[in-house]
């Protein structure tokens, strides 16, 4: 278990804003902050993979900690910060681990020393107490920072001994991309914060972010909120720094084009293939 070494956070009251995989997408980075605030979120925090896919990683970089976010390390995180030689995805696909390479050349190359050496002291969980909720935040899951948590093939019996073996009411997580809530007994949630970085792949060009709350009874609540942010100003960047144009294309559409094959069957459905 990851959680050998959690991060901390004091007791949370209100409501928590979670997001994820911020891809170095800094306008939607941005936006999501903005929003958060304007929502009423009491606390901010960052589900890891602060690089990845877009242009100029050490912008992300700089927004986050100067908003003095608390940050769940990622797979990308973790591989920057001990200068590693891939992103270390899960990714098992010959074409997804292709543009997952040519993805974190790129951002190795862009993101300073400084900002990698921050990135290796991120913990891989964090802890704190929502009322009397216990919950826990981490990348991917508690067992593995590169394990894809997807909505159809995470069985309830499944998602319960994790919230078990986590010690926790509430489990959130990222990774994936695509955001997803999964609640039992109105007393304990797993809920799949998605990607600000890139759109979840339903043709629509906005970032989805996680607000947590509690409803009137105690129970674990979530919002998902949308944030648009200008996509053509992030596609001309890209370009600029000759990123793949199949990368361009997913954020000017919001349907996918790389990084597809590790999608299971419903998922897949779902989208434009």
């Amino acid at each position: 278990m990851i959680l050998s070494n959690p991060g901390g956070l004091e007791p949370a009251e209100g409501r928590v804003a979670l997001f994820g995989g911020v891809y170095s997408n800094h306008p939607a980075l941005l936006a999501t902050l903005e929003d958060a605030r304007a929502a009423g979120a009491e606390t901010i925090v960052c589900l890891g993979d602060l690089g990845a896919f877009g242009p100029h990683p050490d912008r992300a970089c700089a927004i986050v900690r100067d908003a003095g976010l608390p940050v769940v390390q990622g797979n990308y995180d973790h591989s920057l910060g001990h200068d590693l030689a891939d992103c270390r995805c899960g990714y098992t696909d010959p074409e997804d681990n292709r543009f997952a390479a040519i993805s974190y050349r790129y951002t190795y190359a862009k993101t300073s020393p400084e900002h990698r050496a921050w990135m290796r002291t991120l913990p891989q969980a964090i802890r704190f107490r929502l009322g009397d909720r216990r919950v826990v935040l981490c990348h991917a899951s508690p067992r593995r920072i590169n394990e894809f948590l997807w909505e159809s093939t995470s069985p309830d019996a499944f998602l319960l001994r994790l919230l078990a073996d986590a010690e926790a009411d509430v489990l959130a997580v990222s990774h994936t991309g695509l955001q997803w809530l999964r609640s039992f007994s109105g007393r304990r949630a797993v809920l799949n914060v998605g990607a600000i970085g890139r759109p979840p792949n339903d043709g629509r060009t906005g970032a989805v972010y996680a607000i947590l709350g509690l409803d009137a009874g105690g129970a674990p609540a979530v919002e998902w909120r949308r944030v648009e942010y200008d996509h053509d100003r992030l596609a001309a960047e890209m370009r600029e720094e000759a990123l793949p144009e199949e990368f361009v294309e997913t954020i000017l559409t919001g349907w996918w084009t790389t990084c597809l094959e590790v999608l299971p069957a419903k998922e897949r459905a779902r989208g434009k293939f």
